[in-house]
């Protein structure tokens, strides 16, 4: 697969220099840059799918008429905190 490049990127040297503090053993700027570009994009898919959904099921509220009280929200929601709640001892 044929790579290709990114545009240079300015940046204060502060920032900079605050990068290349937190790098690991054997990281170099390049790939920590990288990831970090790879980690952003997926974190803005994620966003929009988390979104579509919201959008999705706002309409299936409206279209069913079927919607939730806070009190039923939030006793789901305990629910399914105390499922994998670690057993208290």
């Amino acid at each position: 697969m044929k790579t290709a490049t990114l545009p240079p990127l300015r940046v204060a040297p502060e920032l900079r220099q605050a990068a290349e503090s937190v790098l690991r053993e054997g990281e170099t700027l390049s790939s920590f840059m990288e990831q970090s570009l790879r980690d952003e994009v997926n974190r803005r898919h994620m966003q929009a799918e988390f979104i579509a959904r919201g959008l999705a099921a706002r309409e299936d509220a409206k279209r069913t008429g079927g919607y939730f009280t806070v009190n039923e929200s939030l006793a789901g929601l305990d629910a399914i905190l105390a499922k994998h709640k670690p057993d208290a001892q």
